[in-house]
């Protein structure tokens, strides 16, 4: 398949990548399991086949935050394969002190800028799902060049995944719910799985985020699109 973003170039990144504080206990499981369950950029595709060691349904989750959602996850669904990036240090080390914990063989994880693992590490038709839940909203109409979620990279998204396979972003913005839905509307290979936004999927854990929107008195949208099967001419 060809790319159908071959000039797309990260310029403006959707995040600012602060170390923070990280435990002792999170550093450790970063410095003791990354060999077996880390993955490093480089320039050439993987074999997730062979980076799970098994044909599995294949989820990818941009912006995991601290990872107990999806541990969770992992941990409810061990037939099915995880592969998580975030760029904060110390939310991989809390995924990979879940994964030590829970004996999770089913994560991998990135801590590298989503859009280049995406372009450069991810195959063509071979996600079963992405997940991208409680984005940083940028809510200043002045970083709104900043949302992760554009045209360019939900074209680059769309490319990756297998017909069928779904997109589902989670919000309490709704301002970038609105965008959201409008720039998904506008790729012309997804269509909505829903008239407008979904009911939350059972799949998806309530996080720290949207238990922080609830507090705040937003709401939470759910958006989930399935990329079209190819038609026959």
């Amino acid at each position: 398949m060809t790319d159908p973003n071959p000039k797309f170039q990260r310029s403006i990144r959707s995040f600012v990548k602060r170390e923070g504080k990280i435990t002792s206990g999170q550093n450790n499981a970063i410095e003791e399991l990354w060999p077996a369950y880390g993955v490093d950029l480089g320039p050439d595709q993987l074999d997730l086949n062979e980076l799970f060691k098994r044909d599995a349904f294949t989820i990818l989750e941009i912006g995991f935050g601290n990872g107990l959602s999806l541990a969770e996850m992992a941990s409810v669904n061990p037939q099915q394969n995880f592969f998580g990036i975030e760029v904060h240090r110390p939310g991989v080390g809390s995924l990979l002190v879940q994964v030590k914990k829970q004996e999770l063989e089913n994560v991998r994880v990135s801590q590298e800028d989503a859009v280049e693992v995406v372009k450069n590490q991810i195959p063509a038709a071979s996600l079963d799902r992405v997940q991208v839940f409680f984005p940083d909203p940028w809510h200043k109409k002045r970083h709104h060049k900043r949302r992760l979620l554009n045209a360019e990279f939900v074209g680059l998204l769309v490319e990756k995944l297998k017909p069928g396979a779904t997109i589902h972003v989670a919000t309490d913005w709704e301002n970038y719910a609105e965008q959201i839905l409008e720039v998904l509307n506008a790729n012309q290979d997804l269509e909505n799985t829903c008239f407008g936004y979904a009911e939350k999927p059972e799949y998806r854990p309530h996080t720290k985020y949207e238990a922080r929107g609830i507090r705040l008195g937003h709401g939470v949208w759910d958006v989930v699109f399935s990329k079209k099967s190819a038609q026959t001419e």
